[in-house]
């Protein structure tokens, strides 16, 4: 079991205290009426129902009619288990049998990026979608399947190749790749929700997500 487990880390309630800078946050800036509406209707519940929230969202059951209140939980639980991943040592810390899945919390990555630098350029890292930690996974491999001989690299015609949908024919999932050699200012998560083109062109085409991104929540 990953020392962080989504599913099973007892959270320590000061995570709502970030759930509540969140929506105060916004509640400053030009919120269309419904995301207005749904931060108000969070601010009303009490913390059982909050945490049942959570709960539903780190277990991977999402209510359609919750998931604009889900948005904003997902996003205070990014900082939280973010924070919680900063106190852990590298030693601490062991690969999966799974690999596609973070090694300090178990969850789903966003994205990967295949390096330009250091001294191995061209790794790829995968980076987690709850807790920001990142951890090598060999190229050229389905990160959902493990499959080896129907993985694809595909892109916008015409783009400018800094992120491409990697296909598996296998099991007919997709996850994104950020190439760092075509921009080293390259963000897995900023240029994940910035390329939301390429996860509609690959749904049309009949590849599922590998996981979701929680700023999404859409496959």
């Amino acid at each position: 079991m990953p020392p962080l487990a989504a599913d099973g880390h007892r959270r320590d309630p000061v995570w709502r205290s970030a759930l509540t800078e969140i929506i105060n946050a916004m509640a400053d800036g030009p919120l269309p009426e419904q995301a207005r509406k749904v931060a108000d209707g969070l601010r009303a519940m009490d913390p059982v129902a909050i945490e049942a929230l959570a709960d539903q969202f780190l277990c991977g059951n999402i209510e359609i009619a919750e998931a604009g209140a889900v948005l904003y939980v997902a996003a205070a639980l990014q900082v939280y288990f973010t924070a919680q991943a900063t106190g852990l040592s590298a030693d601490a810390l062991r690969l999966l049998p799974q690999r596609g899945l973070c090694p300090c919390c178990g969850s789903t990555p966003s994205a990967g990026l295949v390096t330009a630098t250091g001294k191995t350029p061209g790794v790829r890292y995968l980076f987690c979608s709850l807790c920001s930690t990142a951890w090598n996974h060999v190229r050229a491999v389905c990160i959902t399947c493990g499959d080896t001989s129907s993985v694809t690299l595909r892109e916008i015609e015409g783009g400018d190749g800094i992120v491409k949908a990697e296909t598996c024919d296998a099991c007919r999932s997709y996850a994104k790749m950020i190439y760092q050699k075509q921009d080293m200012n390259a963000d897995p998560y900023a240029d994940d929700l910035a390329s939301l083109s390429l996860d509609i062109l690959a749904a049309e085409a009949g590849w599922s997500r590998h996981a979701p991104n929680p700023l999404v929540l859409a496959r």
